[in-house]
């Protein structure tokens, strides 16, 4: 296994595809980081509701102390985190597409240690992409959020830890959809469209319909509880997710949730397990498929 592993490492570092990848989800994450941070400071500025003097009474806090910079870092690293996705679908179905998977299979001793050790490779390069969009979201709200509504250091290690986490998880679904599809291109487009616009369209508008009735729906799907993992804990400090505040409202909840990236979370750690779900179901997938697929 070990021989297999360092080959699948000098696969990725002797191609250009992980810094193609690694840089533009970087740049992802500081832009929309900024953007959100900036939008974000300034609607703290413009808070009066009776949601918000129950938030800021619950956490004993005023105000201007809110930890705004949480309700946007999520969105920045949520973005990047799309790029660790496709370098996962690359694992697999970037061979096929190569011609290499014979070659792949063939050495190994058998098709389940071939996948394993890409399993146990692509780990590694997730959590480093879950650090890399981590720091460029945290560097972008650090540009343009009040120094009082930063995140504590506790709320910081949290989400640098998730978003490893997270990164981790979303380089593995990658491998398991580009095993299953082992088309690039096919995978790639139909997992951004999906990603970035159907679920999160069919989400917002879902909710606009039957509100409290599908609150949950973002909490259960793929993307939304891929986005749950680190933007729940922007929630949570919201009292949003998880531990509710007594006295907010629905709306009020799904709103908090929807501005830290992640609408209809219960919970960092559930979004996790659900996310996880996902990712056994199209990982263990692939992996059948590929036990009988011809590689001629």
């Amino acid at each position: 296994m070990g021989n297999l592993i360092k080959a699948e490492m000098r696969k990725i570092v002797t191609t250009k595809s992980w810094w193609a990848l690694l840089i533009p989800a970087f740049f992802a994450s500081l832009l929309f980081a900024l953007g959100w941070g900036a939008f974000t400071n300034s609607l703290a500025n413009v808070l009066d509701s009776e949601d918000t003097l129950t938030v800021t009474r619950t956490l004993g806090i005023e105000t201007g102390e809110l930890p705004m910079g949480l309700l946007a870092i999520g969105h920045g690293i949520n973005v990047g985190l799309l790029f660790a996705v496709i370098l996962g679908v690359l694992a697999v179905a970037g061979e096929y597409s190569k011609k290499t998977i014979t070659t792949t299979f063939l050495t190994a001793p058998n098709r389940p240690m071939a996948l394993g050790a890409k399993m146990i490779t692509y780990s590694i390069w997730g959590a480093l992409y879950g650090l890399a969009v981590s720091a460029a979201a945290s560097l972008g709200i650090a540009f343009v959020v009040d120094g009082a509504r930063m995140p504590s250091s506790g709320q910081w290690l949290a989400v640098i830890g998730t978003s490893l986490l997270a990164g981790v998880l979303a380089t593995l679904f990658g491998v398991g959809v580009g095993a299953l599809w082992k088309s690039v291109a096919g995978s790639v487009v139909t997992l951004s469209i999906y990603m970035l616009l159907i679920e999160n369209v069919w989400v917002f508008i879902s909710y606009g319909l039957w509100q409290e009735n599908v609150a949950w729906m973002g909490g259960v799907l793929p993307n939304g509880t891929l986005n749950g993992i680190v933007g729940a804990i922007g929630a949570e400090a919201f009292g949003a997710a998880g531990v509710r505040i007594p006295g907010l409202q629905d709306e009020a909840v799904w709103g908090l949730q929807f501005s830290a990236g992640a609408p209809g979370a219960f919970s960092w750690w559930a979004s996790a397990l659900i996310f996880f779900g996902w990712t056994m179901v199209v990982f263990v997938g692939g992996w059948l498929v590929n036990q009988k697929r011809d590689i001629t």
